[in-house]
């Protein structure tokens, strides 16, 4: 299933004193600041995620995954529009009637 931002916020956080998941919120409490309403999707760098098997955490309501695309200590966090592959569509033809 591929996960789709519409808007997102790019945190950086290198502070060895915090644990990742308090990284998570602090990013994800200046998310709903700026735009309302909470994240629910933070991608980072896979190794931040290698404590946890690689696989994904939660924080508070955030989902953590690991992204491929994100530098170590960054946190690209959002609302996750999940895609489901969709088939092809089909285009309907109509007959239209001439006078």
């Amino acid at each position: 299933m591929e996960v789709q931002l519409k808007t997102g916020l790019l945190w950086f956080d290198n502070s060895p004193q915090r644990e990742l998941a308090d990284k998570v919120l602090r990013a994800a409490a200046h998310y709903q600041t700026k735009y309302g309403h909470a994240p629910t999707v933070c991608f980072v760098h896979p190794a931040m995620l290698e404590g946890n098997g690689g696989g994904m955490l939660r924080a508070g309501q955030v989902e953590v995954r690991p992204g491929r695309a994100i530098m170590r200590d960054h946190f690209w966090l959002g609302v996750a529009d999940e895609q489901e592959p969709r088939p092809a569509a089909r285009h309907k033809t109509q007959a239209v009637a001439t006078p």
